[in-house]
């Protein structure tokens, strides 16, 4: 029997290598596809013509574009679409089925992943608005303009985005879709265990009209991977500590690593603190705990050892479910090792004294467990007694959160950088300090969940800014 296969994409066109890669079901280890592998010899020649990509899509204007964009999510989030060189057309359903089978996702939470990716396609002019804080679209198409009477100019900063996309969660893909409708082709490495949802917007994107010119898919190695960092002008990034912090210096390449987000509760709002327990335990687990705005730390000025044991008795029962269940809230791990790895470092630092695992009580049983052959991290809430202890800020790739109790006078001290921050405080002094904090990249001021998200105000990073610089300019009509 002939496997499927998915190859790769160069300036839209199809390429079959001879080096291919298995994809596997998760818990059978059934071969589902093959995904053609390029070198960074190919991806260096290819990127040796992008200046035609981006002059194909020049050839929109923006508003152009945006129509183009809405048309994407419908067709994604619904349509029937090109997968592979074999004529195969796959379903929305098909997707969702393939991507959890590969990935470990549920199937609600692909869908839910689905319906961001889709809501960002259909509403990419007030995600352009946000992003450029409501310049006049028509400078992108010409160059410059006048905003409030004032001349004005933008130039891209490159010709291609580069994209080294991870596996865990679908919905980062949104992080790069306006990229297209900024005029920027993009070059995408795709997740080693997840190369259905870029390969599916791609494919979205030329059955809406936008030329295949303008796409580079290359499943590719690490030398591939560094390829595309270098030699795009712009490039985004996804990894752990490790990986980004190579990276952290050079404004070329717009890093995502753990997110260390978090829950502080002031001085003023935590003798209300079962009030927020539901917000908070979803800030932590929904989407699986997957997202780098998941909440990794609740942060609290008392009642540290209540509060984690209130969401330990919540979390800790949550169980893995067939991945067609609807109330299915874990995400299983096609990475094994990653899951034991995940598993061995909470217990080993539980070894050092003060933190206890809450969740433990409540779990009836061992965090790391298998189930209709897929293997599940099930929820941890830590409660440590400093926020010097190694669990006390650590994120990792599942439900996971420490509690730990800060006087809110030291907490801006204590935390670090921090992709979210839910802030429940009414104290003006306290706000204030926050809204000056120069760690936090998101705020949000009262019980918002750290999983809330508006695209036209990003969490991580401003792609307009990242794609397009400001220059003076003066005409003369002579």
């Amino acid at each position: 029997m002939t496997l499927p296969h998915i190859p790769a994409l160069r300036r839209g066109r199809a390429y079959e290598s001879l080096d291919k890669a298995q994809l596997l079901d998760h818990k059978t280890g059934k071969v589902l596809t093959e995904i053609s592998q390029v070198n960074a010899g190919i991806i260096r020649k290819d990127l040796a013509r992008v200046s035609e990509s981006r002059a194909a899509l020049k050839k929109f204007t923006t508003e152009q574009l945006i129509e183009i964009a809405a048309k994407a999510g419908e067709f994604f989030l619904n349509g029937s679409l090109p997968l592979g060189d074999k004529g195969h057309m796959q379903s929305a359903q098909e997707y969702v089925e393939t991507l959890s089978s590969t990935s470990g996702l549920p199937h609600i939470m692909v869908r839910r992943n689905m319906s961001k990716i889709h809501h960002a396609l259909t509403n990419m002019r007030t995600v352009l608005n946000g992003l450029t804080r409501g310049l006049d679209l028509e400078i992108l198409d010409k160059g410059f303009g006048k905003q409030f009477g004032t001349p004005i100019s933008y130039y891209p900063t490159t010709q291609a985005l580069g994209l080294v996309m991870p596996s865990n969660s679908p919905a980062v893909n949104s992080l790069w879709l306006a990229a297209i409708v900024l005029k920027t082709p993009v070059i995408i490495k795709p997740g080693k265990e997840e190369p259905w949802t870029p390969y599916r917007l791609i494919q979205a994107f030329i059955a809406a009209g936008c030329p295949a010119e303008a796409f580079g898919f290359y499943p590719t190695d690490h030398e591939g991977a560094g390829e595309i960092l270098k030699s795009c002008g712009r490039a985004l990034i996804f990894g752990d500590k490790a990986t980004t912090d190579r990276y952290a210096n050079n404004p070329a390449i717009q890093v995502h690593g753990p997110g260390y987000s978090k829950v502080l509760i002031g001085d003023d709002q935590i003798d209300r603190w079962p009030e927020y327990i539901d917000m908070i335990a979803g800030s932590i687990a929904d989407n699986g705990g997957r997202s780098c705005i998941n909440a990794s730390a609740v942060v609290v000025p008392k009642f540290g050892r209540e509060i984690a044991e209130a969401l330990g008795k919540k979390l800790g029962p949550v169980a893995p479910l067939a991945a067609t269940d609807e109330n299915a809230r874990l995400s299983g791990f096609a990475n094994v090792k990653m899951a034991e790895y995940i598993d061995n470092a909470i217990e080993q630092d539980l070894k050092t004294s003060g933190a206890t695992d809450v969740t433990a009580a409540h779990r009836g049983g061992s965090r790391k467990v298998e189930y209709e052959g897929g293997v599940y991290l099930r929820p941890t809430v830590i409660h440590c007694d400093t926020f010097a202890h190694p669990l006390a800020n650590r994120e990792f790739l599942c439900p996971y959160a420490s509690v730990v109790e800060v006087p809110q006078n030291q907490m801006l001290d204590k935390i670090g950088p921090s992709l979210v921050v839910t802030a429940i405080t009414k104290d003006p002094k306290f706000t204030d300090a926050l809204l000056d904090s120069p760690l936090i990249e998101r705020l949000n001021i009262g019980p918002i969940s750290t999983m809330k998200i508006s695209w036209d105000q990003p969490h991580e990073g401003n792609m307009f800014e990242f794609l397009y610089k400001r220059r003076s300019i003066e005409r003369s009509d002579f």
